[in-house]
């Protein structure tokens, strides 16, 4: 089981979450959880795929969750977050007190192994990198922020599908220039924020049948 993995990781994050109440911690943690594998598994129906093809792991964090995909989607992390943070916006709808999420992504490496229960788990700096996005000062709602090393993979995977580069120039996907930050242990990191003026939840790729229709309706 431990071995590495150069992937794209997800880090999905509540906003203000220990600033809430014990019971509005449950009641949005639950809804949140509920309503994100919901779409997961309509993303996978959607394109023929069973959820370990598209995801070898997910990891809870208490005010959210690390999505750790499988290497044959490397690029498809940033648009896959992209989904996410249209779907805060309509769980944002339902709960007044929610403000929403932060999500970062960075392609980096992680080790599988299994835990003292017996269960998969992962490692790795690629997690611990990840997570250091979100302290950009550059974030903002509504937004992604990606790491340099995500921003090339994603490039590349808009050169391998085409289709999906035509999709995000359809919902007018823009991104900022590469900025520099420094995390809380001084070390400078190159980021970027993208983001869709149209949000939508676009469907993975079917890599064995090269689906093209991607937009959930």
């Amino acid at each position: 089981m431990n071995r590495a993995l150069l992937s794209d990781i997800v880090l999905v994050d509540i906003i203000g979450f220990s600033k809430l109440t014990i019971i509005k911690q449950q009641e949005i943690i639950s809804y949140v959880s509920k309503s994100y594998r919901k779409v997961i598994e309509k993303m996978l129906k959607n394109s023929n795929m069973l959820l370990e093809q598209l995801l070898t792991g997910i990891i809870p964090t208490g005010d959210g969750f690390f999505c750790i995909l499988n290497p044959e989607f490397k690029g498809y992390g940033a648009v896959l977050a992209l989904s996410f943070n249209h779907l805060s916006e309509l769980i944002s709808k339902k709960y007044g007190y929610f403000q929403g999420i932060r999500i970062a992504v960075h392609t980096g490496v992680v080790h599988k192994f299994k835990d003292i229960l017996g269960h998969k788990n992962f490692v790795g700096h690629g997690l611990n990198e990840c997570e250091r996005y979100l302290s950009a000062q550059k974030h903002q709602i509504s937004t992604v922020i990606i790491s340099k090393n995500a921003y090339q993979s994603l490039e590349q995977f808009l050169l391998t599908h085409r289709d999906f580069h035509s999709l995000l120039i359809q919902k007018e996907f823009k991104f900022s220039m590469p900025f520099v930050f420094e995390d809380k242990h001084k070390n400078k990191l190159t980021a970027y924020t993208i983001w869709m003026r149209q949000g939508s939840i676009i469907n993975p790729p079917n890599i064995r049948t090269d689906l093209t229709h991607h937009n959930i309706p």
